[in-house]
């Protein structure tokens, strides 16, 4: 006897293929009915046996299509019999209260390849070849549900062709939304200069199409050119990473003086010839999501030094998008693919912006005329040496964005009230909340500038807008100049507003990354963050649920002349340090860097001390390490965040064993005068800087993992949630966990979300729904 069932399921099920994925499984198992998507997600309605509807819904909740996340599968009956004649996919419901999880942006699959460079195929070398499998889906959403009348393909007719494909349920390209082909969709043109949205017509594209632009760009590059070329969810800068001429020429255009460029290469066999690659990294660059993933540096030549100064990693991924594919085809080397923009503002991804900001860094534009919707970066990810020194997973999230987001992260908190985590300024992304949903958002940037602020508001919009999202709680940082903060304290839509110490969201999002909420000992280790007390800090011991954060240890303050100044410049930190372990004696040591100190900054930097003038206090670890970097000649003056630090780890000798101590007082203030009097006794003894180093970081560890043990002792709690930026250091990250392991502790590690400040707006999130239900 037949019945009729509605089944409605939610999750990640639209844009990745799960409609035809229905469609055919209903007819293979002699349903009838329909398939749409509608507000919440996937509705289908059908008839036949129950045997056949039982065994229809299992193999909906077991095996789903690889790119889809089944979150629920809720069936009911329903009396009236529909008479359906066949199985089929109908028209998107747009109706009712919106609320549908979206997709990533997909890489290329393995089918399209093969079409893309069969001749015989009539989408042979059609730079935006894609399927149901793969291509873009955030970056070209307008709004939900996905269709695509709804995305920036709607721009696009279909030729008769590709209607055919779309609609043909046993085909690949069975409602793709982006379908197209050189006949019909986008296509690509080479120009010396854009000037607005529309710098050429489709007729003038078409014809620059079939000269092969893309070769032509390929001999640009040989001949040492810079090029902006457009992708999925921005453009990016691109040269020869083998010119050293190009690689200076273009860090000279770009104002980016030392930090790293990501290289983009054609395989793995590519990068091998530069990097050691395991086999967990080479499954994570061949992995959809195609980050950038930092390997450890081969000794090989050809490579510009000007790539990654300092540093003993490159950061490569692999193509991910056809016109990668066409661009790098038989190149035997790797391409800087570094984003599109100049120093510290957001990637540019509309075409007007990039004719004005990127004009005078590139020589020419490989662009076309799909329009991107939304910004977004490339993701940057890194896997331990040691896989267990990561809690979560054997890759680390340096950076969420493409392949990533707008994924949510599934938690297991409920969200009764919607919030809006505005994050925090350095790598800040937003949060958004709904039932255990945390929506978090793409890489922005550092909110230091109007471009990038704008990028922020627009990415709040946007989010709220395609998931259909109305806060009624906003979390900010309690620093009071920064932009994200501004924005929250000014949002006069949102009323309830809840200020989130730096370092407590730091460990709660750590938590939440775990699926944790229980009391941990929270170890939060950065470059600052504002404390409760109106001090900056970054060396913190807590013992601390959502709710609360009880400060247990902390590193001691120490002043920082100039405030910002003192992070550009790691020399300032290290002489006070020095001063603080010495006195004023510390000036007639024989250490190259005290002969080398400029004694009339030295003294101005003393009075300002002496009047406390323009001199904030810090507790922070991150600021420890550019001291000692600076102690030992590696670096003085910073160019990128975080560099005085990295160029540190980079330098140490892994080999060594033991470490400086620290020394702790029975209030927790943790002493840094025994670990400066250990360096500056092994320089003067000659100790190669490697060496020091090491022993720093191993010296760090230890004195996690005895704090650790101290706070068990008195509060019996035996896990450790570690986070912040400090901890991208995998010498430090690696040891710590060891040293922790090895007493039997717990330790949770970030792996969703960025343990720097990247993961903040996951904390605050937490912590505001935490604080909101203990309201009366």
């Amino acid at each position: 006897m037949a019945i009729r069932t509605q089944i409605q399921v939610r999750g990640i099920v639209q844009g990745v293929g799960f409609r035809p994925y229905v469609f055919c499984l209903a007819t293979a198992s002699s349903l009838r009915g329909h398939v749409f998507n509608n507000a919440t997600g996937v509705l289908i309605d059908v008839e036949g046996e129950s045997h056949s509807i039982e065994s229809f819904i299992t193999a909906l909740r077991s095996k789903p299509p690889p790119l889809s996340i089944i979150e629920s599968v809720a069936s009911k009956s329903v009396n009236l019999p529909a008479h359906f004649p066949d199985f089929r996919i109908v028209e998107s419901d747009g109706t009712g209260a919106q609320f549908v999880p979206i997709s990533a942006d997909i890489a290329t699959c393995a089918d399209c390849l093969r079409e893309m460079f069969d001749p015989l195929n009539r989408r042979y070398r059609y730079p935006f070849i894609n399927c149901i499998n793969c291509g873009p889906r955030f970056t070209i959403i307008e709004r939900i549900p996905y269709d695509r009348a709804r995305t920036t393909m709607r721009e696009f007719d279909m030729c008769s062709a590709c209607r055919v494909e779309y609609e043909d349920p046993s085909n690949r390209r069975f409602h793709a939304e982006p379908t197209c082909c050189a006949d019909c969709g986008p296509t690509i043109v080479l120009s010396p200069c854009l000037r607005g949205p529309h710098a050429a017509t489709k007729s003038v594209l078409n014809a620059d199409f079939k000269t092969n632009a893309i070769n032509n760009a390929r001999q640009r590059l040989t001949e040492g050119k810079i090029l902006a070329v457009k992708g999925i969810g921005g453009y990016h800068l691109v040269c020869d990473a083998l010119n050293s001429a190009a690689v200076e020429t273009l860090r000279n255009r770009k104002y980016r003086e030392d930090k790293p460029f990501a290289l983009m290469a054609y395989s793995i066999a590519v990068i091998e010839k530069y990097c050691y690659i395991s086999q967990a990294e080479k499954e994570l660059l061949w992995s959809w999501e195609r980050p950038i993933v930092l390997l450890g540096k081969r000794p090989a030549p050809g490579m510009s030094d000007a790539i990654a100064p300092g540093v003993n990693s490159l950061g490569f991924m692999l193509p991910y998008t056809p016109l990668h594919y066409l661009l790098l085809e038989d190149l035997d080397l790797p391409l800087v693919m570094t984003s599109g923009n100049m120093s510290d503002e957001p990637i540019v991804y509309t075409d007007e912006d990039a004719g004005q900001r990127l004009g005078k860094i590139a020589d020419q534009f490989l662009w076309h005329n799909r329009r991107i919707h939304i910004r977004m970066d490339d993701s940057v990810t890194r896997v331990p040496n040691n896989p267990t020194a990561n809690a979560g997973g054997s890759a680390l999230i340096l950076r969420r964005s493409r392949g990533h987001a707008p994924a949510p992260a599934k938690t297991s908190l409920k969200f009764d009230r919607q919030i809006l985590a505005c994050g925090a300024e350095l790598k800040n992304t937003f949060c958004l909340t709904k039932g255990s949903y945390a929506f978090i958002s793409h890489h922005i940037g550092d909110l230091e500038n109007l471009e990038t602020l704008n990028s922020f508001t627009e990415g709040i919009d946007h989010y709220q807008r395609i998931f259909n999202l109305a806060p009624e709680i906003i979390a900010y940082d309690l620093h009071p100049e920064y932009l994200s903060t501004k924005y929250a304290l000014a949002c006069d839509e949102i009323a309830y507003k809840i200020g989130v110490q730096h370092h407590h969201a730091h460990i709660a999002s750590c938590m939440a990354d775990n699926g944790f909420e229980g009391k941990v000992i929270g170890v939060a280790m950065d470059g600052l963050g504002f404390g409760t007390d109106g001090k900056l800090w970054g060396g913190e011991f807590f013992v601390a649920d959502f709710a609360n954060a009880d400060r247990i240890a902390h590193l001691d303050y120490i002043p920082m002349p100039g405030g910002a100044k003192a992070i550009r410049e790691p020399w300032r930190l290290a002489a006070i340090y020095l001063q603080r372990a010495f006195g004023g004696e510390f000036l007639g040591l024989d250490l190259p860097f005290v002969r080398k100190l400029d004694r009339h900054k030295w003294s101005t930097l003393s009075s300002m001390i002496a009047s406390n003038s323009i001199c904030p206090e810090t507790s922070s670890m991150g600021r420890l390490f550019d001291a000692v970097s600076a102690l030992l000649g590696i670096r003085n003056v910073v160019n990128y965040e975080g560099q005085a630090a990295i160029e540190l780890e980079a330098a140490a000798d892994t080999r060594v064993s033991g470490g400086y101590e620290f020394g702790v007082a029975d209030s927790g203030i943790i002493e840094t005068e025994p670990v400066i009097k250990g360096v500056v006794e092994d320089i003067l003894n000659g100790r190669p800087p490697g060496e020091v180093s090491a022993k720093f970081h191993l010296g760090v560890a230890s004195l996690i993992a005895d704090i650790a043990t101290q706070i068990r002792d008195e509060q019996r709690l035996n896990r450790v949630a570690l986070s912040g930026g400090v901890f991208q250091n995998m010498f430090l990250l690696q040891s710590t966990s060891e040293k922790l392991r090895k007493r039997d502790f717990e330790v949770l590690t970030h792996s969703r979300v960025p343990c720097n400040d990247g993961g903040i707006s996951l904390g605050q999130a937490a912590i505001a729904n935490a604080r909101w239900k203990l309201t009366p």
